[in-house]
């Protein structure tokens, strides 16, 4: 060694060794006491680190509670108190409850949400929590999803309402004045303060959970539920925003616009004419198959039902509203209230008491229920197809310009827009047509059964009020046998008598219609007796609808001039006629002879000779000394065979032959001699007159008949 002036390299080998190794231990002791400090320091700082991130993540769980909390009260305390003094402003405002529209639906979610989150026992701070607040929120993002989207697609209007108020200054300063007096602690100083919290409160769910997974170790037992529901979160906002973008063109394209054509004609451009110009020109190539057309089998099928349900609805709709017109118009007959010429018994009786019970409480009563259970529900829901419906028609508008836009390399801006909004409608009804479609059948399937069970009922009120009255009659207590005999024996009866009733009815109806010609009528018949000649005019015994081609179309009683007895392939139930200006076909039953010709115009002699005399009854010369003319006027006397015409008997005969057209009238042969028994018909018309002749009674022309007297009246006529 240097100090002790023994060299080292005189040490024996063993010695040398031994001290080496003692200086190597003392330098591994040094080591492993520093190793072990740097340890301790680096365990204290990282449990420094996992307090400072635990109490960090107890922070970002208290915040996320402690603000549902706050939002939770301050939507209360808007639709509580707040709504509540509101409604007493007088005037009332007007559509205030627009203002809350789904905000209930908000604060229910919401109350749930912070009812899981309190349940617990454990703290915020308790590494179980983390689970328990993850599984909260996951088991309600979709009920948090229909509350808030429905919300933030309705809170333009709300916007829009609350401008309307701002309209009327002392209005919108009382409103003001009622906010801040209702919630002085808050310092809020309209309802958009409080209106605007749950649009800031849904955006603001992914930040805080991103906040809690970022103070939250990977090695943590919820780390993955906490992931999930930060990743759910921000999609919930972004199908949330989709859909109010969707409900936003909805709202643009499903709107039903009245315009005029002034109106539309304004809104005519240069842009437009070129666009609906483009759309045909599409169009009419699929319609003639130069472009192949889009098809989408799944929105095809979509689309088919639709319009199934929307057919449904609409006929089910109209035939209702006949339905209770009908209903109205049978309660309005009150047929207790006349003379039937009913038996004074008690089947006559209990028919009244049942007209009346059934005209005053079982009616009304099915009507009430009728319009409210069926109908009302029905024209709502047809109000409810009118937006599809015109999202469709716009859908297919589109169409027709995406296929255009298709065609193009690059787009502009515009054209990009156009293509986006094509898709947004397309995607729309995609998702939305079927929730629609099913709800709308639900509701036509319940509206039928609602119909169906009051059609039940009703025949049920029926049968009670019957049964209450027939038990009191006699036939009640016959046996099955005795009883159908005398209920087809009553039915017999009762139908010959409506049989004869019937007839009597008919021939009143079918009895010769004789109306006086208005002037232009008068000119018309001139025309067509000059055109055509007296023998061709017939008169409209009833209306005629033209339903074929060349068919006319014509009142009862019209004039007008046979040309052909049938038509172009040789039916003789189809005549061609003129009627003063068009020709056209009618149905030869609807069609009599016109027989009062002369007495209804004027015509030149060389007409009047080709007619029958217009006088009731033809005149006739008497071989009396003074050779006078005696005329019968059109008041003949009482009915006989025979009558006196000064100092002669006269008999009258068929002064031409007539060919009756009904079982009214009475077909006669020139001389051959009639009884009169009225000179008129049944409606006091002299130009008809009620004969008999052989046997045989019918109506006749009066101006067919000649009076003359009887010593004469043979060698006259000569009748076969």
């Amino acid at each position: 060694m240097k100090g002790t002036g023994i060299a080292e390299d005189s040490l024996p080998p063993e010695e040398a060794r031994g001290q080496g190794d003692e200086e190597d231990e003392e330098e591994q002791e040094e080591e492993e006491e520093m190793t072990d400090e740097m340890k301790e320091r680096l365990v204290a700082e990282k449990a420094e680190s996992q307090e400072r991130v635990a109490q960090r993540q107890a922070m970002a769980i208290e915040e996320l509670i402690h603000t549902e909390r706050t939002f939770l009260k301050h939507l209360q305390l808007c639709t509580g108190t707040i709504r509540t003094n509101l409604e007493k402003i007088e005037p009332p405002l007007p559509n205030l409850c627009g203002m809350f529209q789904h905000i209930e639906e908000v604060m229910d979610v919401s109350s749930r949400l912070l009812r899981l989150l309190e349940q617990p026992k454990t703290q915020p701070s308790d590494p179980s929590f983390l689970q328990h607040l993850c599984d909260s929120f996951l088991s309600l993002s979709q009920d948090i999803e229909m509350a808030y989207k429905e919300y933030l697609a309705d809170y333009s209007n709300v916007t829009a309402l609350e401008n309307s108020y701002k309209q009327k200054e002392a209005q919108w300063a009382e409103m003001v004045t009622v906010v801040k007096t209702s919630a002085p602690e808050v310092n809020a100083s309209n309802l958009t303060f409080f209106l605007v919290m749950p649009v800031q409160r849904i955006a603001r769910y992914p930040l805080l959970l991103q906040t809690i997974q970022k103070h939250t170790e990977p090695s943590h037992a919820a780390y993955q539920s906490l992931t999930q529901a930060a990743h759910t979160a921000v999609q919930l906002n972004c199908r949330i925003n989709e859909y109010k973008r969707f409900r936003e063109v909805a709202d643009k394209y499903k709107r039903t616009e009245n315009l005029t054509i002034r109106d539309k004609i304004n809104r005519l451009s240069g842009h437009s004419i070129a666009k609906k110009t483009a759309r045909l020109s599409q169009f009419l190539k699929h319609e003639t198959g130069m472009v192949p057309q889009t098809k989408d089998e799944e929105f095809d099928t979509l689309v088919a039902f639709f319009f199934v349900l929307e057919k449904g609805v609409t006929e089910l709709q109209e035939n209702l509203s006949a339905y209770l017109s009908h209903l109205q118009r049978l309660q309005s007959c009150r047929a207790e209230d006349h003379d039937l010429d009913m038996e004074a018994d008690k089947g006559a009786l209990f028919s009244r008491e049942i007209a009346v019970a059934l005209r005053q409480w079982i009616y009304p009563e099915f009507e009430r229920r009728l319009h409210t259970l069926v109908f009302r529900p029905l024209c709502s829901m047809r109000e409810l197809l009118v937006g599809p419906r015109n999202l469709i028609r716009k859908r297919r508008d589109k169409l027709l310009d995406y296929e255009l836009l298709e065609e193009k390399s690059s787009l502009s801006y515009e054209e990009q827009a156009v293509a986006n909004t094509y898709r947004t409608i397309h995607a729309l009804l995609l998702s939305e047509l079927p929730q629609f479609n099913a709800r709308m059948r639900e509701l036509l399937l319940a509206a039928l059964g609602n119909l169906s069970c009051l059609l039940k009922d009703l025949s049920t009120d029926m049968e009670q009020l019957a049964n209450s009255f027939t038990q009191q009659l006699p036939h009640s207590w016959m046996d099955s046998v005795e009883f159908w005999k005398w209920a087809e024996g009553s039915v017999l009866e009762a139908g010959l008598c409506l049989e004869t009733l019937c007839q009597s009815v008919q021939d009143e109806l079918n009895a010769p219609i004789v109306q006086p010609l208005s002037s232009p009528s008068q000119k018309r018949l001139k025309a067509l007796v000059e055109r055509h000649g007296p023998d061709k005019i017939y008169q409209l015994t009833a209306p005629v609808v033209g339903a074929r081609d060349l068919d006319l179309t014509l009142e009862k009683g019209e004039l007008v001039a046979m040309v052909s007895q049938m038509d172009t392939r040789g039916d003789r139930r189809r005549w061609l006629v003129d009627a003063g200006g068009p020709r056209g076909y009618v149905p030869s039953s609807k069609l009599m002879r016109f027989q009062q010709v002369a007495a209804a115009v004027a015509f030149p002699p060389q007409v009047v000779r080709e007619m029958p005399p217009a006088s009731p009854y033809l005149s006739a010369t008497l071989p009396a000394p003074s050779n006078r003319r005696h005329t019968c006027h059109s008041a003949p006397p009482s009915p006989g065979f025979n009558v006196a015409a000064g100092n002669y008997l006269t008999q009258v005969y068929a002064g031409y032959d007539f060919t009756a057209r009904g079982n009214h009238e009475l077909s006669l042969r020139a001389g051959e001699p009639v009884r009169v028994l009225e000179p008129h018909d049944k409606r006091g018309n002299a130009e008809w007159s009620l004969v008999e002749a052989r046997g045989q009674k019918g109506y006749v022309p009066s101006n067919y008949l000649a009076r003359l007297p009887a010593m004469v009246a043979s060698p006259t006529f000569t009748y076969h």
